[in-house]
C-alpha cells in the first residue's frame, strides 16, 4: 500500500485509551418509596486515596435525596474485605464501625433467608459528637444489585492493591 496513503488514514483507537486515570467511578444504589422513607448508598473508587467511598442519603422527596445531608464513610481494605465476605456468602453480616473527633459512623450489610424481602439490607449511619444528632440510611439490595456490588468491590480491591 502507499506510504502517504497511509499517514493520512485515520488511526483507530480503542475505548481504553481515551479514559483518563483521573475518573473515579461510582456504583449507585437508589431505592425510593412511596412513604418517602427510601434512600441512595454509592460506592465510589477514589484511586487517588487508595480507597472506597461510601455515600449514602435519605430521600427527601418523590425520587430525591438530601445529598447536603449526606453520610460519607471512607473504606480501606479490611472494610470492603467484610463487605466482600457478606456478598460471597461467607458470612451472614458485616458490621464496620469508624470513629473520629466530629462523629462516629457505623455501616452494616446483612443477608437475609426471608424470601419474602430482598435477600440483602444495607444501613449506614452517622452520628455526630456535639450534638448526638443521627443520621440513618437504609435500603434493601436485591440479588442483581448484589452481583454488581461485588463486582465492584472486588475490582476496587484489585486497583487499591495495584494488581
Amino acid at each position: 500500500m502507499n506510504d502517504k496513503l497511509l499517514e493520512s488514514a485515520p488511526q483507530a483507537t480503542t475505548r481504553s485509551e481515551n479514559l483518563t486515570f483521573e475518573r473515579n467511578p461510582d456504583y449507585a444504589i437508589y431505592k425510593p418509596n412511596s412513604r418517602g422513607s427510601g434512600g441512595v448508598v454509592r460506592f465510589g473508587l477514589n484511586r487517588a486515596k487508595a480507597a472506597v467511598f461510601v455515600d449514602a442519603a435519605a430521600q427527601s422527596g418523590e425520587k430525591q435525596f438530601d445529598w447536603d445531608q449526606k453520610i460519607t464513610m471512607k473504606w480501606g481494605l479490611s472494610d470492603i474485605g467484610a463487605a466482600l465476605a457478606v456478598l460471597q456468602g461467607c458470612t451472614p453480616q458485616a458490621k464496620l464501625f469508624h470513629q473520629s473527633e466530629k462523629a462516629s459512623s457505623a455501616f452494616e450489610l446483612i443477608r437475609r433467608d426471608d424470601p419474602e424481602r430482598a435477600p440483602y439490607l444495607v444501613s449506614i449511619s452517622r452520628q455526630a459528637a456535639a450534638d448526638k444528632s443521627l443520621r440513618k440510611v437504609a435500603i434493601p439490595i436485591s440479588h442483581a444489585e448484589a452481583a454488581i456490588l461485588e463486582t465492584a468491590l472486588r475490582a476496587a480491591a484489585g486497583s487499591i492493591l495495584g494488581w
